[in-house]
């Protein structure tokens, strides 16, 4: 038996040996140095707000501040459940809001198929073209496209012009000064401005698959179609699946940039979403508190459904989301 030379056993000591302790310390610190700032923000934007929730214990007047403002407890709770024609508001608050989003959820197997059917475009001038012209109007502001919108299909746009001189139509056609389908609009401009950016992620996923489960499916004879029902898409559902949790935990968050945009008199009770309701009460009703006490009603529902979803994700897939 020949013995194992010092100088080789100093070599696979430090070949096996783990990398010294200091310098992963120091690795660790500056990669949490790195996300030190993000941090911040979250604390700044996320969790400091959170102290302004005590404005729904006081009848809140800005002139007076917190400190000359009346203690009036759970009062504007009460008020919520208390007054039959704000209980009516509410409701049709709430009904507008859940539809809006699951309408929203139902439509979110189409940037899935946009992905799907984009992924197999050959020519990549052309698919290079598509993606861009179609991610560009998630980077357009909801001011922007209300702009457009106006332009092409108010009384006097575009689509009204062309109908009156055309003789299609004798008077305008009014899309947006009408209380007529308001949910379905709203989904139509949201899904035009979403769809490509939606599907960016998607994409990111395809490019992730094993190519050999393609080149065994052209093996085995299978089309473009088949390729794409059977290997594309069973591949995107675990990223569809999280993201549908994660759209169901957030059904009450619907934004309001879209709806404050395109609200008007004809259209209110129809687009009044949650989050648009706080607004209209807090700064156009002038009632900081009612609005603040609303807004925490809305918080704890939504943890609520995230803590739902995050069990029923636990137990379908076996991991959660959060």
């Amino acid at each position: 038996m020949t013995a194992t030379p010092p100088q080789a056993v100093a070599t696979i000591a430090e070949v096996e040996s783990p990398a010294p302790r200091r310098g992963r310390g120091k690795k660790s610190v500056w990669m949490f140095v790195a996300i030190v700032p993000f941090l911040v923000l979250v604390l700044l934007f996320n969790y400091l707000p959170l102290a302004g929730w005590v404005y729904a214990l006081f009848d809140y007047r800005p002139a007076r501040g917190l400190a000359g403002s009346k203690f009036v407890g759970l009062m504007w709770f009460q008020l919520l459940v208390g007054s039959e024609t704000q209980v009516r508001q509410i409701i049709q608050v709430m009904a507008n809001t859940l539809g809006m989003s699951l309408l929203g959820i139902a439509s979110s197997i189409l940037p899935l198929g946009f992905a799907v059917f984009l992924n197999e475009i050959k020519a990549p001038w052309f698919k290079n073209a598509v993606q861009t012209l179609t991610t560009l109007p998630n980077f357009i502001s909801w001011v922007l496209v209300y702009m457009i919108a106006f332009s092409m299909f108010s009384s006097t746009g575009l689509v009204n012009s062309i109908l009156i001189d055309s003789g299609l139509v004798t008077a305008p056609i009014k899309f947006l000064d009408t209380d007529q389908n308001v949910w379905l609009t709203m989904l139509a401009w949201g899904v035009w401005k979403t769809l490509g950016w939606g599907a960016i992620l998607y994409l990111a996923s395809i490019s992730g698959i094993d190519p050999s489960l393609y080149e065994s499916a052209k093996v085995d004879g299978a089309g473009r179609f088949q390729t794409m029902w059977h290997i594309t898409v069973p591949e995107l559902m675990p990223t569809y699946l999280v993201l549908l949790l994660l759209s169901v935990a957030n059904i009450l968050n619907n934004g309001m940039e879209q709806y404050y945009v395109f609200q008007n008199a004809f259209n209110k009770t129809y687009i009044q979403v949650l989050d648009l309701y706080v607004y209209n009460v807090g700064m156009t009703g002038n009632s900081l508190s009612l609005a603040t006490a609303i807004s925490m009603l809305k918080s704890v529902v939504w943890v609520i459904l995230l803590l739902t979803v995050n069990a029923i994700a636990k137990r379908v897939r076996g991991t959660s989301i959060i």
